[in-house]
C-alpha cells in the first residue's frame, strides 16, 4: 500500500489530524498556513497556490494527485532521476539542503562519477518529525518511511499488527552487543510519547550521521556498543480513536458502546485501551490474576476505555506482539513511555534486578523525575513488570510531563527536555555518571 492511500480525500470544512497533515505539508512546502486542523478559507488559498505552481488542478481540494505531490513536505525527501551536469552541490542547493545529508541518504553513491539516470534520495531542508500536529498511525507511517530514506542504517520492520490490521512499527538503530527496547503508547490517549521517541530517533541519527554527540555523549560511539530496538506506537487503534483520526465505521460504534457503559470517562480523550476495550499494558503475565481482582474490584469488569484486563493475559495481539518481540531477543533494559505525573517507576515487588535501582537514580538526575514503586494497585500485568519478573534485568516505566491525559502538544519540547537524558543514559548507562 502506498503511504498515499491512508490520505482522505479533503475539502474546506474538513475537521481533523488529517487536515492538521494537509497544513503542515503546505507550511513545509512554502504556504505557510495554522496547523490548527480546520480546513478553513486560509487552508483553501494556500492549497490553491500550490496547486497552481505545482501544475495540478487549482480546485483547492486535497485529493489523490494533490497528496502525491505533498508528500515529500510530509516524509521529508524526494526521489531525484539524475541528469547531465548535474552534481550533489547543485542538487543540494536546488533541494535547500546539505550535501553531507544527500551523502548519508545515499551510502552507495559516489559523489564525483553519477550517472546520468541514477536515483537519488534527496533529503528536504527541514526535519521529518513533526512537534505541531497530533500523532496518529498515519503520522507514524509517514515518519518511519521519511527517517529510514535520509538515514538508511535505521532499520524498519513491524512486531504484527493491530486489531484492526495497522502495523506495529519496530525501528532499530545501533550494532553494539547491549541490547535495549524502548515502547511508547500503549496506553491510547498518551500518544504524545510515540513523538516523544521519534524525535529523539531523529536527533540520534543526525548526530550520528555528522559525528557529533547527543546529551554529551558521542552519537557513533553509542551506535557501536549498544542496538536500540524502538516500537513507538503499541496501541495504534487506540491512539487513532482518541486523535480524531478513526471516527466512524463499526470500531468506532463498538468504542462507543463500550464507552457508554463507563460515562464518567471522557470519551474519546479518556481512552487508554486498545480498540478492543482491553488496557493493554494490564496484558502481560505478572501477576494478571491479582490485576483482574483489583480492576474488577473497581468496577472494570467488561471492555471499557481503561482498566480491563481482558479475559486473559496476552488475548490482544497488541500485547501479544510486544511479547513475542522481548522474548525473541535478549534486551539488556527495556523502558515503556507513559504519561504523566514526572515519575520513574523502576520495581515490581521484590524483585530488584542488578544495577536497576542505580541507573533510575541517573535517570533521576538527568530528568528531574522521582524515583518511586509502583503503587499496589497499579502494580501487576504490566509490561515492565512482566519483564523485569521474567529476566531479572532492569526495567522502567516512565510517566512522563504532567497534568491530564492527552497532555497537550506544547508541552512536548519540556518533556523531550527531561526525558533526553533518560534516552541517552539507557542506551549504555555504564558510563553514564
Amino acid at each position: 500500500m502506498a503511504l498515499s492511500d491512508n490520505l482522505k480525500t479533503l475539502s474546506m470544512g474538513f475537521l481533523g489530524p488529517q487536515a492538521e497533515l494537509l497544513q503542515l505539508a503546505l507550511t513545509r512546502a512554502g504556504y505557510p498556513v495554522a496547523t490548527d486542523g480546520v480546513f478553513g478559507r486560509e487552508t483553501f488559498l494556500a492549497l490553491e497556490a500550490f496547486q497552481s505552481d505545482y501544475g495540478l488542478r487549482a480546485d483547492g481540494i486535497a485529493g489523490p494527485r494533490t497528496w502525491r505531490a505533498l508528500l515529500p513536505f510530509l516524509t521529508g525527501y524526494i526521489r531525484y532521476s539524475v541528469k547531465p551536469g548535474d552534481t550533489l552541490w547543485k542538487l543540494s542547493w536546488m533541494y535547500n539542503t546539505t550535501l553531507d545529508a544527500i551523502i548519508t541518504a545515499n551510502p552507495d553513491v559516489d559523489p564525483d562519477a553519477l550517472r546520468i539516470g541514477q536515483v537519488l534520495t534527496i533529503p528536504l531542508g527541514f526535519d521529518v518529525v513533526p512537534v505541531t500536529i497530533r500523532f496518529t498511525s498515519t503520522v507514524l507511517a509517514l515518519c518511519v518511511d521519511g527517517l529510514s530514506k535520509r538515514y538508511p542504517f535505521i532499520s524498519t520492520g513491524w512486531a504484527g499488527t493491530s486489531v484492526m490490521g495497522r502495523r506495529l512499527h519496530l525501528l532499530t538503530m545501533g550494532i553494539g552487543r547491549t541490547t535495549v527496547f524502548y515502547n511508547a503508547s500503549h496506553h491510547a490517549n498518551e500518544w504524545i510519547t510515540t513523538p516523544l521517541v521519534m524525535r529523539f530517533l531523529e536527533d540520534y541519527a543526525a548526530a550520528f550521521a555528522s559525528g557529533g554527540a547527543i546529551f554529551g555523549q558521542s552519537a557513533r560511539e553509542l551506535f557501536r556498543t549498544a542496538t536500540l530496538s524502538l516500537m513507538p506506537m503499541v496501541n495504534p487503534d487506540g491512539v487513532d480513536l482518541v486523535t480524531g483520526e478513526l471516527n466512524s465505521g463499526p470500531y468506532y460504534e463498538q468504542a462507543v458502546t463500550y464507552a457508554d457503559n463507563y460515562p464518567d470517562i471522557r470519551f474519546p480523550l479518556g481512552w487508554k485501551a486498545n480498540i478492543n476495550g482491553v488496557d493493554l499494558n494490564l496484558q502481560y503475565p505478572a501477576g494478571w490474576e491479582k490485576a483482574r481482582e483489583n480492576k474488577f474490584a473497581q468496577g472494570f469488569t467488561k471492555p471499557a476505555p481503561r482498566d480491563y484486563v481482558g479475559t486473559a493475559p496476552l488475548s490482544q495481539p497488541e500485547s501479544r506482539a510486544v511479547y513475542d518481540h522481548t522474548r525473541s531477543n535478549d534486551f539488556s533494559l527495556t523502558v515503556s513511555f507513559h504519561t504523566q505525573g514526572k515519575v520513574i517507576y523502576w520495581k515490581y515487588l521484590d524483585f530488584e534486578p542488578k544495577n536497576s535501582y542505580e541507573i533510575a537514580q541517573k535517570f533521576s538526575a538527568v530528568s528531574g523525575y522521582a524515583v518511586e514503586e509502583t503503587p499496589y494497585a497499579s502494580g501487576f500485568a504490566g509490561y515492565k513488570d512482566w519483564f523485569i519478573s521474567a529476566y531479572n534485568k532492569p526495567g522502567y516505566t516512565i510517566e512522563a510531563g504532567e497534568g491530564v491525559a492527552p497532555l497537550p502538544m506544547a508541552q512536548l519540547p519540556a518533556i523531550y527536555r527531561d526525558c533526553l537524558g533518560i534516552l541517552v543514559i539507557g542506551l549504555n548507562p555504564e558510563v553514564s555518571g
